[in-house]
């Protein structure tokens, strides 16, 4: 009897964390067809024959003119660097770092809204990239130096893999992606041990983040204001209606199976 219990019992874990994984696979691979259409945006810009030259940056100097550029009045080396640090390295810390919480702990339902709400941004950023380009304020502003891409060669080819033009500005990506995972750190984990310091490391870089796109003279004003309103947009919708997105995929998904085995 105790050997048929352990086999039972491995093999309703095994089957626990099948169930996980097929739980966010089809989002981990919604978002990861969103990163190939960035890589891929120059020839679609192409395909669909949006003028190469179109630019709204001139939008941006007619509703806040050159206000971020004060943000540059205090800069040091030490504080361009740190900066660059949690641009670079705090951001997708954080983003990583949710998500191995959510799978460790083996968190469905937040690994769901996870998916969900990260899949969601990229996919309302992208049409603004493509039909509404805008330069970073550092190639638009004469006042605004590049303190982000002048560190290092290295790290505008880094950035150029998903801002090719560098006019991926318009919402921001860094604010709205930051902010939604702090959302689910802060309003999804109070069963973790930690919660005090995850939700504090979350909300510190979160912040900084925020100061950071402004101040290396990457992102306007009004691209962190629409990063931050498209993050409280995707947590919403991911955490109001992630039953019924889980539903309609897993209706997807079954269909696909019985297609199969009719096959």
């Amino acid at each position: 009897m105790p050997e048929d219990a352990d086999l039972k019992g491995k093999v309703s874990g095994s089957n626990n964390e099948h169930r996980l994984m097929s739980s966010y696979i089809p989002y981990a691979f919604a978002a990861t067809l969103v990163f190939g259409l960035m890589l891929l945006q120059l020839n679609i810009e192409h395909l669909l024959k949006i003028n190469p030259t179109l630019n709204y940056a001139r939008f941006m100097v007619m509703i806040e003119g050159s206000t971020v550029t004060h943000l540059q009045e205090i800069a040091t080396p030490w504080l361009t660097y740190s900066s660059a640090f949690i641009y670079l390295i705090g951001f997708s810390c954080l983003l990583i770092c949710t998500f191995l919480i959510f799978a460790y702990k083996k968190d469905e339902r937040n690994l769901q809204e996870f998916s969900i709400a990260f899949t969601l941004i990229y996919l309302i950023a992208y049409p603004f990239y493509i039909l509404f380009p805008v330069d970073v304020t550092s190639k638009t502003l004469p006042n605004m130096a590049p303190l982000l891409y002048t560190l290092d060669p290295s790290i505008v080819h880094f950035v150029r893999i998903c801002d090719p033009t560098l006019d991926n500005c318009f919402p921001s990506l860094h604010a709205a992606l930051s902010l939604m995972a702090m959302l689910l750190i802060v309003s999804r984990t109070e069963h973790i041990g930690f919660k005090a310091i995850a939700v504090a490391i979350a909300v510190a870089i979160t912040i900084a983040i925020q100061f950071t796109i402004l101040y290396l003279g990457i992102h306007w004003i009004t691209d962190m204001i629409g990063g931050i309103m498209l993050a409280f947009t995707s947590y919403y919708i991911a955490t109001r209606y992630r039953e019924h997105i889980v539903g309609w995929s897993g209706k997807i998904d079954l269909k696909n199976e019985h297609g199969m085995e009719k096959e």
